[in-house]
C-alpha cells in the first residue's frame, strides 16, 4: 500500500513565507494525482517535502502504513522527476536509467533490458549509448523520466515531467505514462501548470493557490463545478466568461442582457444579488438571428484553433469568448447573439468569490 496522507503540512521559508500552508491531503494507494496551480502556489514544495528533499516545518506525512516525516530521501522508496533533469553527465542515456537498479543490486542484464525497454517507451531509441551532453533538452527529460519509471518505486514524483517536449512527443509520453501507471498501479503525485496535462492524466487534481488547496476533485468536477472563481479561470483550456451580474426575478443581467438563473443556484439566490455569472467557452454558442434569453453583441476577434475558433464577442464594452466550429465562424465585426447552454452556466458569490450551488444539485 502507498497511500500518501498530509496532516496539517507547514513548509515554512525564512522571512514566515508559508509555501505549504497546513494541508490535509489523502492520495489513494495506485492514484494518479496532479498538483495544479500557477507558479509559486507551492505544489512543487509540496512535492519536495513529500520526497524528503524539503523537511516539514509542522505536521505528519506517511506513505503507506510508514510515518516518513522524518525519514531521508533515500528511505521513503519513492522517484522524483525534477524540471532540471539531474542526470549523471559521465554516464551514458542507458546507465543513467539503469543507475536505480545498480543501486538496488539487480542483475547487469536486467537493468539493460528493463532500461532499453523504457526507452523505447520515451522515443529514446538510438540514443541509449549516448552522454547527457549529446541530448537536446527535451530528449534529456525523456532519460530522467525514464529513470524514474525503470526503479518501479512504490511512488512516482513528477514535476512537470513533459514540459521541454515538443507537442508530439508530449502527447507520446502523456500517454505512455498513463498506461504504465494503470500497469502498475503505482501511486502517482503530478506537478503540472497545464491544465490539459492534467485533465488528461489525473483521476483528482488538486487546484493551489498560495499554498493552500481551492478545490479537490475529479477532472470533470473541477471543469463542471468549480469551487471558486479562481478555479473556474484557471481551469481550460480557454478560461472561462466570468462577469458581473444582478438577479432580477428568475433572470440574471449581464452584459446589458438578460439570460435565465442556473438551475444550479435557483435556489439559493433573491432578487437584486450581485453576483458573478459564469460560462465556459465551449457551452456557449453563437447565432445571427434573435434567439431569447442571449447577449447581442459584434465578433471582434477570431482565432483559428484548427477545427473550431475563439470568438471575443464584444457585447456593450463586455469581452465575452466563445468556442465555435470552424463551418460557423463569424466574420470580423458581424453582428449576432451568444447562446448560453442554462444547464452549463453558473452564478459564483459577488463577495467571496465561491459557488453558490444548490444542496441537491444535478449531476455535471
Amino acid at each position: 500500500m502507498a497511500e500518501i496522507t498530509t496532516h496539517q503540512l507547514v513548509k515554512e521559508f525564512p522571512g514566515g513565507v508559508r509555501a505549504v500552508d497546513g494541508l490535509d491531503l489523502t492520495i489513494a494507494d495506485g492514484e494518479f494525482f496532479a498538483l495544479l496551480g500557477p507558479s509559486g502556489c507551492g505544489k512543487t514544495t509540496l512535492l519536495r517535502t513529500i520526497a524528503g528533499l524539503e523537511a516539514a516545518t509542522k505536521g505528519r506525512l506517511t506513505i503507506g502504513d510508514r510515518d516518513v516525516t522524518e525519514l531521508p530521501p533515500g528511505k521513503r522508496d519513492v522517484a522524483m522527476v525534477f524540471q532540471d533533469y539531474a542526470l549523471f553527465p559521465h554516464m551514458s542515456v542507458a546507465d543513467n536509467i539503469s543507475y536505480p537498479l545498480k543501486i538496488q543490486r539487480v542483475p547487469k542484464s536486467s537493468r539493460h533490458a528493463t532500461a532499453a525497454e523504457t526507452a523505447d517507451g520515451l522515443a529514446l531509441h538510438g540514443l541509449i549509448d549516448r552522454r547527457p551532453g549529446q541530448l537536446s533538452g527535451g530528449q534529456q527529460q525523456r532519460v530522467a523520466l525514464a529513470r524514474a519509471v525503470a526503479s518501479n518505486p512504490t511512488v512516482f514524483l513528477f514535476d512537470e515531467p513533459l514540459s521541454n517536449l515538443d507537442a508530439r512527443l508530449r502527447l507520446e509520453a502523456r500517454t505512455f505514462l498513463k498506461r504504465l501507471q494503470r500497469d502498475l498501479g503505482v501511486t502517482t503525485v503530478f506537478v503540472t501548470h497545464d491544465q490539459a496535462e492534467a485533465l488528461a492524466l489525473a483521476d483528482r487534481i488538486a487546484i493551489m493557490k498560495e499554498g493552500r488547496i481551492q478545490q479537490i476533485g475529479s477532472p470533470r468536477e473541477v471543469f463542471a463545478r468549480p469551487a471558486n472563481t479562481f478555479v473556474a479561470s484557471f481551469v481550460g483550456s480557454t478560461p472561462m466568461n466570468l462577469h458581473t451580474a444582478t438577479v432580477s426575478g428568475e433572470h440574471v443581467k449581464v452584459a446589458g442582457s438578460s439570460v435565465p438563473i442556473p438551475p444550479s443556484a435557483r435556489s439559493r439566490v433573491s432578487d437584486g444579488d450581485e453576483v458573478i455569472w459564469g460560462a465556459r467557452p465551449e457551452y456557449l454558442r453563437w447565432s445571427t438571428e434573435p434567439v431569447e434569453d442571449s447577449i447581442e453583441g459584434s465578433a471582434t476577434i477570431v482565432e483559428n484553433l484548427g477545427a473550431a475558433a475563439l470568438v471575443t464577442v464584444d457585447a456593450g464594452g463586455t469581452l465575452i469568448q466563445l468556442v465555435v466550429d470552424e463551418d460557423d465562424e463569424p466574420e470580423m465585426g458581424a453582428r449576432g447573439w451568444v447562446v448560453p447552454r442554462i444547464d452549463r452556466t453558473l452564478l459564483f458569490d459577488g463577495a467571496s468569490g465561491e459557488l453558490i450551488l444548490d444542496d441537491t444539485p444535478t449531476s455535471p
